[in-house]
């Protein structure tokens, strides 16, 4: 992906705090914006990873998990229509909108090489890692006969080692974005495994 700099960062309207698309409007846009298959449903696995870990692992109430669930759904709508305003496009959308500032932040701050907005809070760290992670091991899946049944850390972790596989995913990403945790790759890699294999 090439530089997409968003040069600012600061998103929103503070007043916006808590203000979230209904789950009918998100789902309107995604499906008006992203016609391609594939993409929604890299991001509706990565809203439910996102809201999965905000739940089982931050103690997130239902507010806040929707929160972290709505940054997954929407971080790459503008990716199909708009790749050279990838990011740009979709924030505009969601101020126009009303949506919380913190929402819109962390769907800026997703590549924070490309777009040059920093992860500063554990929602915007978390999608961060597993946005390359969550389609790795989605194309992983893909080519085993029974896609994600009985799929293992180890075998994941053993096609991250190799470039020439689903070689669109950046390492050096996914290097970044865990280096920003502290958390196993191989703990992520099991949660991502068991809150997206069912997603359709």
């Amino acid at each position: 992906m090439s530089l997409l700099l968003l040069n600012r960062s600061e998103f929103g309207d503070p007043a916006n705090a808590g203000h979230l698309l209904t789950n009918e409007e998100a789902n309107q846009l995604l499906e008006e914006w992203v016609p391609n298959e594939r993409l929604q449903l890299h991001m509706k696995q990565v809203a439910a990873v996102m809201k999965a870990w905000a739940i089982q692992r931050e103690g997130a109430d239902d507010a806040t998990a929707r929160k972290w669930e709505q940054a997954g759904l929407l971080h790459d709508a503008d990716w199909e229509k708009y790749p050279n305003d990838h990011c740009r496009v979709i924030i505009e959308e969601l101020e126009k909108r009303n949506v919380d500032p913190e929402v819109i932040h962390c769907i800026a701050s997703h590549g924070p090489r490309y777009f040059g907005v920093e992860p500063n809070n554990k929602m915007d760290r978390m999608i961060y890692v597993f946005d390359e992670l969550s389609g790795f091991i989605h194309a992983s899946a893909l080519v085993r006969p029974t896609r994600y049944e009985g799929m293992d850390v180890k075998s994941v972790m053993k096609k991250l080692k190799t470039a020439s596989f689903a070689a669109q995913v950046n390492r050096d990403d996914i290097a970044d974005a865990l280096s920003r945790i502290d958390i196993p790759l191989e703990e992520i890699i099991q949660f991502i495994i068991d809150n997206q294999r069912n997603v359709s």
